[in-house]
């Protein structure tokens, strides 16, 4: 009988403050906190599917966007399809998102959250 693979269950997001992040993250993407744990908060989607998670990390430090000499560079980032980058952008902005300054494409916005973490919103051409 052969081992079936493992199977994707989420995202992990190291945050000096697991609850506002998760918190952050509830509100701009309508899911619900299905954990809260002093030291981990985790999201699921309504429709299911992976969930996001948030953990406690003390001496975390954001990510450089965009990379800098020197600086801790960014090893992942999450990306979310919006139907209108502007809309999407000052959603995200009022749930507590701040516009990078550097934006590399036309169709894409990249966004820090409330730890410094980027993403990016895009849309489909």
């Amino acid at each position: 009988m052969a081992t079936p693979p493992p199977r994707f269950t989420g995202t992990v997001l190291d945050a000096p403050d697991p609850r506002l992040l998760a918190r952050f993250y509830a509100d701009l993407l309508g899911w619900r906190i299905v954990a809260d744990e002093p030291e981990w908060v985790k999201l699921a989607a309504p429709e299911g599917g992976p969930a996001l998670a948030f953990q406690a990390e003390p001496r975390y430090v954001p990510p450089a966007w965009p990379a800098a000499e020197g600086a801790p560079g960014m090893m992942m980032h999450l990306d979310f399809e919006v139907a209108d980058l502007d809309t999407g952008a000052a959603h995200a902005e009022s749930c507590g998102a701040v516009l990078a300054d550097f934006q590399p494409q036309d169709d894409v916005r990249v966004l820090l959250d409330p730890a410094g973490h980027p993403f990016c919103l895009w849309v489909r051409t």
